[in-house]
């Protein structure tokens, strides 16, 4: 189930999106150097705000941690269109031989497969079961691909981010917390070498 998004501001100047679903508790998501709070429907605003506060010394922790890291790396140089032509090329042809290799494990058909350049997303899945893909994928080491491509076909049997889900991500691929924490930390940092024209 797609949630509802809306942005907050702490008292102390922190920004962070709330994403509203039909989940039973409180989460914290730090994903391409946003702060995510995911909540039930109901969740009253006041008890989000208390939620974020008490955890803001584990976010800022993190972001700090985020912030050093890019900084470590130098600035992200944009890709030329030369290189986003030769990524994308070599993710058409990667791409599908992973979904191709993974489906028939996690037990799923799939349609479409399109790639593209973004700036927000790795992947997703739509309702009629075509798959979409971050080309800046290919930066990243194979395992956070197949971690990618994993996650997304899982959405074919449960599309939301339950316990169920996440349990059938971990049956196919056990490795996936590993390679998805890597995607956490270093995911703004390759998605910022992406051109404004997306």
């Amino acid at each position: 189930m797609m949630g509802r998004k809306e942005r907050q501001v702490t008292g102390t100047d922190m920004e962070y999106e709330i994403i509203r679903s039909s989940r039973r508790t409180m989460g914290l998501e730090i994903k391409n150097g946003r702060v995510i709070v995911r909540v039930p429907l109901r969740a009253s605003d006041r008890s989000i705000r208390a939620f974020v506060r008490d955890h803001e010394k584990w976010i800022r922790t993190h972001l700090e941690r985020i912030r050093a890291r890019e900084e470590a790396l130098g600035t992200p140089e944009p890709l030329s269109p030369e290189e986003l032509r030769v990524l994308t090329a070599r993710a058409k042809r990667t791409i599908p031989e992973r979904a191709a290799h993974y489906a028939p494990l996690v037990g799923v058909t799939y349609g479409r497969i399109t790639i593209r350049c973004q700036k927000t997303r790795w992947g997703s899945c739509s309702s009629a079961g075509n798959l979409n893909f971050n080309c800046l994928l290919m930066l990243a080491p194979p395992e956070v691909l197949d971690s990618v491509v994993v996650h997304e076909l899982c959405h074919r049997k449960e599309p939301n981010h339950s316990a169920r889900f996440y349990a059938e991500v971990l049956r196919v691929f056990p490795a996936y917390k590993k390679w998805n924490k890597w995607l956490k930390e270093n995911g703004s940092y390759l998605m910022a070498r992406a051109r404004d024209e997306e």
